[in-house]
């Protein structure tokens, strides 16, 4: 509590630092607001048919405002592209602290991550972003490696813990999976808007992996 003789900040500092917070509160709502609508274009049109004026209209902000927080169209993409891989990582996290036993944390990465292409629209924006990353001048992150890797490990774990038979090649049984649920997130985008996909990535771990497979919503 102050005394009568501690000494007093001035008014004026702690107004400024105050404005200053509120600027910065300010900046990180109108990027978050940028971004989102960046995913929405991306998602709805491919990289090349969308500008910048499409993503400051979507965003109710004038262009100058998405010009401020990115320099052109590719930093945009780039900035989409690694919420996507956030997206999945935070599922690979949510995993993690739920403690699952493994043959099932597999199964509900794959089916969780059906869900989110299906449902979460920067999900949807990365993958299409990745699909066009030759159209696109800037390093966009590396796909799929860091998600075979998190499948890798689980199916190893299963493996060590009786729930694989030992012959199953934990590497191998990753690649499979991972390849069969971009292929059909791919396929169930093309042919209905992935209404179907939770239905297809049921389908391929029901003949992939031994078990119930409980979508779980």
């Amino acid at each position: 509590m102050p005394t009568p003789d501690t000494p007093r900040r001035p008014r004026t500092a702690v107004a400024g630092r105050e404005m200053k917070d509120l600027r910065q509160e300010r900046a990180v709502r109108t990027r978050a607001q940028v971004l989102a609508a960046a995913a929405e274009a991306f998602a709805a049109r491919g990289f090349p048919r969308v500008t910048i004026q499409d993503v400051a209209e979507l965003a109710d902000l004038t262009k100058g405002a998405v010009y401020f927080h990115f320099g052109n169209k590719e930093s945009l993409a780039t900035a989409v592209a690694k919420d996507f891989y956030e997206q999945l990582g935070t599922i690979g996290q949510s995993l993690h602290a739920e403690a699952l036993p493994p043959l099932e944390a597999v199964k509900q990465l794959l089916l969780r991550t059906a869900r989110a292409f299906r449902d979460n629209v920067t999900v949807r924006a990365g993958a299409r972003l990745q699909i066009e990353r030759s159209l696109i001048e800037s390093d966009l992150p590396m796909p799929y490696v860091r998600f075979e890797t998190m499948v890798t490990d689980y199916c190893r774990q299963a493996v060590a813990a009786g729930q694989l038979p030992t012959d199953k090649d934990p590497a191998d049984l990753a690649q499979v999976l991972v390849s069969a649920f971009f292929g059909a997130q791919h396929i169930s985008w093309v042919l209905n808007e992935r209404a179907d996909l939770v239905d297809r990535v049921e389908r391929i771990l029901s003949v992939s992996l031994p078990g119930p497979v409980a979508a779980q919503g």
